[in-house]
């Protein structure tokens, strides 16, 4: 019998209703797009020429379809595994990296949610200005305060009636968009886009590969929340739908992503995009082509697009902890539901701490944004854990029928677990290492957790596991400590 075998299912009894694939793509799509894609157009051309940025598209392209794949597989190949990335590496690979697998992906979730609603007033600055471009005033933290609580009190109704809602935000947010890339095709110039196609005129640049290599490190964040599905799959009306959302989502992303960072090539030069302010970058290219409207068009979509990214993570944040903690990897406060089925102990957990970490951001905006580029590595590592899974289910034929093929789930699962490890190697070893600290902190909870019910908390190996994670904790904490690390 296989761990999985031993995890039982978590289908909740209480859920008001079930998700049909409507939703779920709305989740996934919510998920990636959310304020990244705005600042496209300047993040790819600082570092790379129009060339460039098809073969980087082409490679990530390529590498996150395998991991579509691998998430659409796993969902009907283990119908009995719930929580997506958190249940994979469980099933896999044992408690301990199954909790470390949560904890990492909690940790990212909610931190990454202080930024969103930082950004959302940021945006707005540009119509009120004592939001402050950085969105961490006074009355930016207020407005964000009240963003987070509403968003809270719609997650308590039910997560079927917040996942309606974003599907409404997330297609509010796909209309300026897909306004954008109509205005901007208008307007492309092609002598514009091949002026200097592959950067041979820009010396700055360096080699096809170094600029390729530069579009890399930006592709490496916008499709988290491919595995948005696969998270809330407990609640999925149909498991067929949760590998057909995450397809879906995906191309619809890819599609976005190509549309805003190409077309913009076509309006302005790339020493000119270059040039541009990182944020709302996609603001100016609009506004070159059609005007001022054209920004403010952009700058709103910013703001829907960010909000609507802020509900999605807000669910998942909730969602793994919880699933996590009904299977003892967790607290049990963090699997108290209320009468509408919404995880309500693990949604109050979570939100409480992005309240208080929103006052961070007023008092000490480095310590929170440290803390941020480090958890956001974190949330790779379950990346590579399912890839890895993907391809331990079909070396031993667990969950194929006799005489099914496997030769195409271990490719795509070998490619991706190899894809998510570059991109962890990619965003920095040194990020890898302090991530040790995050994961530090979750042993004891662990074991306080396991203790509860009167389990057992580590294996021989799982011992090991955690007390390399406290040797790593301790070295990370003394080289940021010394200097010769650090996350900013």
């Amino acid at each position: 019998m296989s761990v999985a075998d031993t995890i039982p299912s978590t289908a909740t009894k209480s859920i008001a209703g079930k998700l049909g694939l409507v939703p779920l793509v709305a989740l996934v799509v919510g998920s990636m797009i959310g304020g990244g894609v705005f600042s496209l157009p300047q993040n790819m051309a600082k570092g790379a020429s129009p060339g460039a940025v098809i073969i980087g598209w082409l490679i990530t392209g390529v590498g996150m379809l395998a991991l579509a794949f691998v998430y659409q597989g796993l969902s009907t190949r283990k119908p009995t595994l719930d929580a997506g990335p958190y249940a994979y590496a469980r099933a896999g690979f044992g408690d301990f990296i199954g909790f470390n697998s949560a904890w990492g992906y909690w940790l990212s979730a909610w931190l990454g949610n202080v930024s969103y609603v930082v950004l959302i007033f940021g945006a707005m600055s540009y119509f009120y200005p004592a939001f402050g471009a950085e969105g961490n005033t006074v009355q930016a933290i207020i407005g964000a305060s009240i963003v987070l609580w509403i968003t809270h009190a719609l997650c308590l109704m039910g997560v079927r009636q917040a996942a309606i809602i974003n599907v409404v935000t997330t297609a509010a947010k796909l209309v300026p968009i897909a306004l954008f890339a109509v205005l901007v095709f208008i307007a492309f110039n092609l002598p514009t886009f091949t002026i200097d196609l592959w950067g041979t005129a820009t010396p700055d640049l360096g080699s096809i590969m170094t600029q390729v290599k530069s579009t890399m490190l930006v592709t490496l964040w916008v499709f988290i929340g491919i595995e948005g599905a696969s998270v809330v799959s407990g609640r999925a009306a149909k498991r067929s739908d949760i590998g057909k959302a995450t397809i879906i989502g995906f191309v619809i992303a890819l599609g976005v992503y190509l549309c805003v960072s190409l077309l913009s090539f076509g309006i302005m030069s790339q020493p000119e995009l270059a040039g541009l302010p990182a944020a709302a970058s996609m603001a100016n290219v609009l506004e070159k082509a059609v005007g001022p409207w054209g920004s403010v068009l952009v700058r709103i979509g910013l703001v829907i697009s960010v909000a609507g990214a802020f509900l999605s993570w807000t669910l998942f944040a909730a969602e793994i902890p919880y699933r996590a903690a009904r299977e003892g990897m967790l607290p049990s406060v963090f699997a108290t539901e209320n009468n509408n089925g919404s995880p309500a102990g693990a949604l109050w957990i979570t939100n409480i701490l992005v309240q208080l970490f929103l006052i961070v951001t007023l008092y000490a905006n480095s310590t929170y944004l440290a803390l941020f580029y480090i958890a956001s590595t974190a949330i790779l590592v379950p990346y590579v854990l399912s890839g890895a899974y993907a391809v331990k289910l079909a070396l031993s034929g667990e969950g194929y029928a006799a005489g099914e093929g496997r030769n195409r789930d271990m490719f795509t699962g070998a490619l991706a677990t190899l894809y998510g490890a570059w991109l962890i190697y990619a965003a920095g070893p040194n990020y890898l290492l302090m991530c040790a600290i995050l994961y530090a902190v979750g042993v004891p909870v662990y074991w306080w957790a396991r203790n509860a019910r009167g389990e057992k908390a580590f294996s021989g190996v799982e011992a090991l596991v955690g007390l390399g994670i406290l040797i790593a904790a301790a070295l990370a904490g003394y080289m940021m400590w010394t200097g010769s690390i650090s996350a900013l």
